[in-house]
């Protein structure tokens, strides 16, 4: 299980979850080319395919509005 250790590295600079042991969750709809983890009252999304890689993290407010953005098709490539 993960640990709630979050780091700020400088003054104004987002939180950071510490993400070493973090649960992660892979999607039940497509191949689980994207991961979630719940760490530190954050919210971490990795690529699936290359989970070495960096994670973007996401305060529940803006992991809210992703959401919501992607249902209405906010980022869709049409």
């Amino acid at each position: 299980m993960a640990t709630d250790t979050v780091t700020t590295p400088q003054p104004g600079a987002k939180p950071r979850p510490d993400l070493a042991g973090a649960e992660w969750l892979s999607s039940s709809q497509g191949a689980g080319d994207v991961q979630i983890a719940f760490v530190g009252g954050c919210i971490a999304m990795r690529d699936g395919r290359h989970p070495e890689g960096p994670a973007l993290i996401f305060t529940p407010a803006e992991w809210e509005a992703f959401v919501l953005g992607a249902r209405d098709g906010e980022f869709d490539l049409t």
